[in-house]
């Protein structure tokens, strides 16, 4: 009997696995899509080396990979057990005494080896492939900066902000610079042309031929006085230090959840620390304001009138103690890190998830399985998306629990395919 079942369990894996290819190819399509027009756009346009174009595709592929199982597995699973059911295979497999829980069994088991292989490829490949892309990404820079100065765009760097408009070959129509001078006053650069002048004999600077140009400085010190320059040409340097210091270090996003989990550590005794200064705080003012109250009281009885001086005084120490007692003590730096520790987590282990209720309902399917499960589990899929968004928006913006927001979507997901169980078994 074992052997009948091992034979079983072959053939609805085999099954799944051929939909899940389908359904897989079909959202790595999607978002590899969404990246090559990305890359496309800002680095293929500007004549970027071919092969270094691939290698951030290749580097860019983890995130796409993780992405891409969640989401397969829901529509694979759906195509499989909908054909199974539409040619009355699952029919058969129950009246030779197979229940669905031996049925269930691989496709529950497939669904958790996928949901490691995608939170390890999450955790592991997505941090390695974002360092090596921001590492070529920053040569790409060093050999073609019109790559990072693109049109109608504002630019921060270390030093200064760029202001561009139009942006063709090597020239930049109507640029403006805001930085600062050798004696830190602040400096305002117009120029009606700029020309892009890589200098081989100074290595890690970029120059701009500024044509038409004016600047207006100003002095911190005497803010009533400026001065300006107007001139025909101007040569600006740029280091390119500063241009890759723009890209940004990866985020909780692109590193791997220890990581995440370490920074957490380190953010939440600086929290717990603002919360005991806060405490501190609220009791001294309280302190106060008490000490206030009772002299006041006794000020009263004495002389059956409070004088205006020491009314307000009382009415501003009320005053602080109710600003510091409402004063909401948060960290969204660490609320973002937290949101995306569990997100890490969650959307991986959607596949079990999904697998709940791709099951119950994939076996209501009567015809047309496959199609019919492809376009539920794209129905469910973008669901899914706006929950998990909506849930990230709420963990951020509100006083939403982090593990609530990023684990209620795969909470519905479960009680929803729960129900569907039970609706199968009163049949």
């Amino acid at each position: 009997m074992a052997r009948t079942y091992r034979s079983i369990y072959f053939y609805i894996g085999k099954e799944f696995l051929i939909s899940f290819l389908v359904a897989f190819l079909f959202f790595f399509f999607i978002f590899f899509v969404n990246q090559l027009l990305f890359l496309a756009e800002d680095i293929l346009s500007k004549r970027a080396p071919l092969i270094d174009v691939f290698l951030l595709v290749i580097f860019s592929l983890p995130l796409i990979i993780s992405l891409s199982f969640p989401f397969g597995a829901l529509v694979g699973a759906l195509m499989a057990v909908g054909r199974l059911s539409s040619d009355n295979e699952i029919l058969a497999l129950r009246a030779s005494g197979v229940s669905l829980r031996r049925i269930f069994l691989p496709l529950i088991s497939i669904s958790l080896i996928f949901s490691v292989i995608s939170f390890f490829t999450n955790d592991y490949f997505l941090p390695r492939g974002t360092v090596n892309f921001g590492k070529l990404y920053r040569e790409l820079i060093y050999s073609n900066p019109g790559i990072e100065l693109e049109s109608y765009t504002v630019k921060h760097y270390q030093d200064s902000i760029i202001i561009t408009g139009k942006v063709s070959e090597n020239q930049i129509n109507n640029i403006m610079i805001i930085d600062r001078t050798e004696k830190k006053e602040r400096r305002i650069i117009k120029a009606a042309w700029a020309t892009f002048n890589r200098s081989m004999e100074q290595e890690g600077i970029v120059s701009l031929e500024l044509e038409n140009v004016f600047i207006h400085t100003t002095d911190n010190k005497k803010k009533r006085e400026f001065e300006y320059i107007e001139s025909e040409r101007m040569i600006y340097n740029i280091l390119l230090k500063d241009i890759s210091f723009s890209i940004r270090n990866p985020g909780p996003a692109e590193m791997s959840s220890l990581d995440v989990y370490k920074v957490i550590d380190e953010k939440e005794k600086g929290f717990r620390k603002k919360i005991e200064t806060h405490k501190r705080e609220l009791m001294l003012k309280k302190y106060n304001l008490s000490q206030e109250y009772f002299a006041a009281r006794e000020l009263l009885n004495e002389k059956g009138k409070l004088p205006d001086k020491n009314l307000n005084r009382l009415r501003h120490y009320l005053e602080e103690y109710l600003k510091e007692k409402s004063r909401k003590i948060t960290d969204r730096i660490l609320k973002l890190y937290k949101l995306e520790f569990h997100k890490k987590l969650a959307v991986p282990f959607a596949c079990f998830f999904f697998m709940i209720l791709a099951f119950p309902v994939g076996l209501f399917t009567r015809r047309s399985g496959r199609a019919v499960g492809f376009g539920i589990g794209l129905f469910v899929s973008i669901i899914y998306w706006g929950m998990l968004f909506a849930g990230q928006t709420f963990g951020l913006r509100m006083d939403v629990s982090p593990v609530l927001s990023m684990w209620m979507p795969n909470i519905v997901i479960f009680l929803t395919g729960v129900i569907f169980i039970i609706l199968r078994a009163k049949r």
